[in-house]
Order: structure tokens, then C-alpha cells, then sequence
């Protein structure tokens, strides 16, 4: 995917890191975390809430291999996708929350609307 950002991670490093922030935001329903990484993190999700809205065993199956918690695939599946139905993507929200304090990186709270 052109113009996807690296995040100074090997791809290796870089998608485990995504895929348990992706796992997390559906868990817990917001995280926090910096703005880059949020928008890396956006669309993952919502790809997951898309195959979820699908509700096959096929689409039950590619989340699980790309969510690193079963009981999260399965809460995505059951309760997170149905509130979804009426709505054609747009399910996450990015708030900026200004600077960190440690190292004056830009944060943000990405969040399921």
C-alpha cells in the first residue's frame, strides 16, 4: 500500500505492533497513543468491523488471523459489528490530545464511535 508508513519498525515489528494496537482499540473501545500510529491504526479497524458487519465463517476466520486475542474476534463479531449495520464506514475517531510530555511527540486518542 503506497504511502504507508514505516514508524522506524521493521515490517515484521511494525505489523505485530498494529495488529495488537488494532486488537486493543476493539477490546477496550479508545486508546491512546501517537498521531501517526492512530492513523495507521484506523483503517485496520476498520476492516475488522467490515468483515464483522459480514458475519460468515469465512470473514470469521480473517479476522482471527490477524487479531492476536480470540475472545476480541469474537466480541468484534457479536456485539461491536451489529451497532454498526446502519453505518458505511467512518467507525473510528482520532482526537488530538496535544504534546507528550517525556519527548514533545504529537498524541492523539483513537476511539470506536
Amino acid at each position: 500500500m503506497p504511502g504507508t508508513r514505516k514508524l522506524g519498525k521493521p515490517t515484521d515489528q511494525r505489523m505485530a505492533m498494529l495488529r495488537l494496537m488494532t486488537t486493543e482499540l476493539l477490546d477496550h473501545g479508545q486508546i491512546k497513543t501517537t498521531i501517526t500510529r492512530a492513523k495507521e491504526v484506523a483503517p485496520l479497524a476498520e476492516r475488522m468491523i467490515t468483515l464483522g458487519k459480514k458475519q460468515t465463517l469465512a470473514s470469521y476466520r480473517q479476522a482471527l488471523s490477524f487479531l492476536t486475542k480470540e475472545d476480541v474476534a469474537k466480541k468484534l463479531f457479536d456485539e461491536i459489528a451489529p451497532n454498526y449495520n446502519h453505518r458505511n464506514g467512518g467507525y473510528t475517531r482520532i482526537v488530538r490530545i496535544g504534546p507528550r510530555r517525556g519527548d514533545s511527540a504529537e498524541m492523539a486518542i483513537i476511539q470506536l464511535v
